[in-house]
């Protein structure tokens, strides 16, 4: 075997053709082996073998093709590791190299005899998690951690309240319990690490508290943005990490938003949550609301009609679990008047809650303007006939938004958009759809325009 070269030089246009977190989750785990006549490219598991195939695999070859074009190698795909250390595989060699410009000494906790309780919520599961364009890449580096743990480390997922991250993180949890029973696998609120490490100062019990998060294999803390001006806590966290990372132990956190826009976390403990791999779990759309809906209403072993289910999904856009809480609301309702759940029906038990949702009633006009500042083109465009990409695909965004948040038929959105036909609206709706399956920055673009429409 000789040297990757041609793989890196495949790695430099990779990188710049797809976006950071698909490069990141399916591409930059990937080992390479080149002869003259073949490139082996060596999966972390089969998952990330199997999407590469199913997505990648013909944009390596017709890069290969254009790089050696004369005696282009044969490429193949499995599952392996090249590197005989666990230290040097792709996840942990970046991540260690960024791990940090600061001596670190960590001192080992003899582990003691306790009664271990993991905190995991046994109901959180994969199979109950509802996959969308809005949480594709989340899930998919969660599901990696769960099959191979150090593949991201850290793995940290961000996103609003109620999206989904504190399910992933369980989903976790429980599918390492799974396949590795004896595994110590801790779940814990940031709030219950600050006021455990609080109660172990004032008892003094803090090797206590020490040797009980890092005798973990795996740990799981949520809602990091609870650290921020918490200089001590912050303090223990940095050393927990450092024990856990240099141990190879996995470790996962969620937050509200993003780490480098955590204001009041010190730069050093930024830089740990970034040295791994961070995922974004945006708002779901309208399709993922009604299949949550469908999922959740299914567990409850409750028959949901569909135009039920697409009225709530219409009327309820802020999170999941303001839209769970409405399915229970009128699942309850049906049980205690022993009659079955009708669009009547469904309308009158939440009709408070759509009042509220009126009160910030969406308008075409509102659609159009915050679409139009948002691409940075004037408001006219959404109404004209010019068909420049530049014009066009704000304006196929819009429409599809106006078809999501609103009541108006299609002929109404079409009239509102320059007198265009309903098949016009409807084919902008198609085409939104799958482009924020194919490009990550339009599902970024479609995510941000939903947040800003709706709060």
């Amino acid at each position: 075997m000789v040297s990757t070269k041609l793989w890196n030089e495949c790695l430099k246009t990779l990188e710049r053709e797809l976006s950071g977190q698909d490069f990141n989750v399916w591409i930059r785990p990937l080992q390479a082996l080149e002869d003259t006549q073949t490139l082996r490219l060596l999966a972390p598991n089969r998952f990330v073998m199997d999407y590469v195939k199913q997505n990648y695999a013909e944009q390596i070859n017709a890069l290969l093709m254009r790089l050696r074009p004369s005696g282009t190698p044969q490429l193949t795909l499995q599952v392996g590791n090249s590197r005989v250390s666990v230290n040097s595989s792709p996840a942990t060699a970046v991540s260690k190299s960024s791990l940090l410009n600061h001596a670190v000494t960590s001192q080992a906790i003899p582990v003691a005899q306790e009664t271990f309780t993991t905190h995991l919520n046994a109901k959180l599961l994969f199979s109950h998690f509802v996959s969308g364009n809005s949480n594709r890449i989340a899930l998919s580096a969660a599901k990696q951690v769960a099959q191979e743990q150090g593949i991201y480390n850290p793995l940290f997922i961000y996103g609003g309240v109620g999206l989904g991250k504190t399910h992933l993180i369980h989903a976790v949890g429980n599918q390492i319990l799974q396949k590795q029973p004896q595994s110590r696998v801790l779940y814990v609120p940031s709030e219950r690490f600050v006021s455990e490490m609080v109660k172990a100062l004032h008892e003094k019990k803090m090797n206590e508290f020490k040797r009980h998060y890092r005798s973990v294999d795996t740990l799981l803390i949520d809602d990091v943005q609870f650290f921020m001006n918490k200089a001590q806590s912050q303090e223990e966290l940095f050393h927990t990490f450092n024990y856990l990372f240099d141990n190879q132990k996995q470790i996962i956190f969620t937050s509200d938003r993003p780490p480098q826009n955590l204001q009041g976390i010190e730069e050093r403990l930024k830089s740990r949550f970034s040295c791994g791999l961070a995922v974004a779990v945006e708002q779901p759309d309208l399709e993922t609301r009604v299949a949550i809906l469908h999922s959740k209403a299914q567990i409850a072993q409750t028959r949901l009609p569909e135009e039920v289910a697409y009225f709530m999904a219409q009327h309820i856009q802020s999170n999941v679990r303001e839209l769970e809480g409405a399915l229970h609301r009128i699942i309850a309702t049906a049980r205690f008047t022993n009659s079955p759940i009708t669009l009547t029906s469904a309308q009158e038990t939440l009709k408070d809650l759509i009042n509220q949702t009126q009160s910030h009633l969406i308008t075409l006009a509102a659609i159009q303007k915050i679409v139009a500042d948002y691409f940075r083109v004037p408001v006219s465009t959404m109404r004209s006939r010019q068909r420049s990409r530049q014009i066009a695909r704000p304006r196929q965004i819009a429409m599809s938004l106006a078809k999501e948040l609103t009541q108006h038929s299609l002929p109404e959105i079409g009239d509102a958009f320059g007198g265009r036909d309903h098949s016009t609206v409807l084919y902008s709706y198609r085409t939104v759809a799958k482009l924020k399956t194919a490009d990550s920055q339009v599902q970024r673009d479609y995510s941000h325009l939903l947040e800003r429409l709706t709060h």
